[in-house]
């Protein structure tokens, strides 16, 4: 079982101090203490924690500043300030750097009860609206947790946003995050599965119809777009789309109004959308099954969610998740994973990513006769394990655009220039190939 950390940074680390730290010890927690700022922001940058507590005075960097300087490093772990004699101005001002809370000294018991269900709540990137964690995106990872950094950032802005990954990485659950960062939390957040449904039928759930439009429409509908208005629209699985809707979708996009099947006039509305997929839509483009130009309207903010097995750092944290999930739905007393499970998890190569991690999980605590999971109950087969050498990563000394330059030109070089004959090498279009000479050569003159 997985024990949460909390570092206490307090000038005085006597007193109350102590008694917060009884109270988080007799939570199952592990508890440090230091009084010194700058050792407080070592003992981040060397050590995990989940959580950290500190006054307003301390020596080598206050309470502010030591604030700032832990969410330039780890925008997601919680901080709470405490003061004996800080005011409004103070409060709203740390809450602004992003401090989980604020509390004024001494702290009451219902004060430290407060801080410690916290812990015992979680810090996850959770739906605002979800409590009992239906969309939570667990990590610990650092390129998830800047991915997430950035996501917030741009949450409120119109923009369209576009999010690569394999399937089963949580896209979806990134989508959910942006619309309840978004100033469009409030309304509606709907969602579409473009593999789901024939190009008909899809059709009319996007774009609805009036009564009369089609054999069986009785009433009049309205679709996806309208449903979504002043919300957030998400298109999950764009690249199965039809070519042929594509087009009406990218009208959409540009002119904010649908038509409806059968309808006389057109319905402005005003949607957020992201789409996602799991395919390489660039491929897609080359091979003429998606069009080029949606996709230019669509990938104005792009995300890549990485795969599980690029994040392994975060296998203890789901564990642990969804070991007390499903003790949880299922009523059963399972305290955790044994080390030997632990390892045999970080050596699987999770090719159905925290989807099929989840599932292994869920059966795990279901087949547990145990306080604690162990290899065995993960059914884990010798197809399913990562080879010896695939934690062994090429480290490229240039970057994936440099390279691809290189390849080009290099290309280019071999034929003589002949475009045709390069494009064909490569294994793209001619258009493509075009589209990115124009692209190295606006960085030249702009350079």
């Amino acid at each position: 079982m997985i024990r949460k950390k909390v570092l206490i940074a307090e000038d005085n680390t006597n007193g109350q101090s102590n008694h917060i730290c009884k109270v988080f010890i007799e939570s199952g927690c592990q508890v440090k203490t230091t009084n010194n700022g700058q050792t407080a922001f070592e003992e981040i940058i060397r050590e995990h924690y989940d959580m950290v507590i500190t006054d307003m005075n301390l020596p080598q960097s206050d309470g502010f500043g030591l604030l700032k300087r832990i969410k330039e490093v780890n925008a997601s772990l919680p901080v709470i300030l405490i003061s004996a004699n800080a005011g409004v101005t103070e409060a709203v001002e740390a809450m602004k750097l992003g401090a989980k809370d604020f509390l004024l000294k001494p702290l009451t018991p219902e004060m430290i009860g407060i801080i410690v269900s916290y812990i015992s709540n979680g810090f996850n990137a959770t739906d605002k609206k979800s409590s009992n964690g239906k969309f939570t995106i667990i990590t610990k990872n650092k390129e998830m947790i800047r991915l997430l950094q950035v996501a917030k950032e741009v949450a409120d802005s119109n923009a369209s946003v576009f999010i690569q990954g394999e399937s089963g990485t949580g896209k979806e659950l990134f989508a959910r995050y942006i619309h309840n960062y978004s100033s469009r939390k409030d309304k509606a957040f709907v969602a579409i599965n473009c593999a789901a449904l024939p190009e008909t039928l899809l059709e009319s759930e996007l774009f609805g119809h009036e009564k009369g439009a089609f054999t069986g429409a009785f009433s009049m509908k309205k679709g996806k777009f309208e449903l979504a208005n002043h919300g957030t629209l998400l298109l999950d699985e764009i690249s199965e789309m039809d070519y042929h809707l594509q087009s009406k979708l990218l009208r959409v996009l540009q002119e904010r109004e649908i038509d409806r099947l059968g309808g006389a006039a057109p319905v402005p509305v005003d949607v957020r959308f992201i789409a996602t997929t799991n395919r390489d839509i660039e491929k897609q483009i080359d091979e003429g099954k998606f069009r080029e130009d949606l996709h230019y309207r669509l990938h104005v903010i792009p995300f890549y969610l990485p795969p599980l097995r690029e994040r392994k750092d975060d296998i203890p944290w789901l564990a642990d998740y969804f070991v007390k999930k499903y003790c949880r739905i299922n009523r059963r007393s399972v305290n955790g994973l044994t080390k030997e499970a632990l390892t045999s998890l970080m050596q699987m190569s999770w090719k159905g990513n925290v989807r099929e991690f989840e599932n292994v999980i869920e059966r795990a605590v279901l087949m547990c006769k145990g306080d604690f999971i162990d290899s065995e109950n993960l059914f884990i087969t010798e197809k399913n394990r990562q080879p010896e050498n695939a934690t062994h990563f090429f480290k490229p000394t240039v970057s994936l655009k440099e390279m691809e330059k290189n390849v080009i030109f290099t290309a280019l070089d071999q034929t003589k220039g002949n475009r045709t004959h390069a494009a064909e090498i490569l294994g793209i279009s001619v258009r493509t190939l075009r589209n990115k000479l124009n692209e190295y050569r606006e960085k030249m003159e702009i350079q």
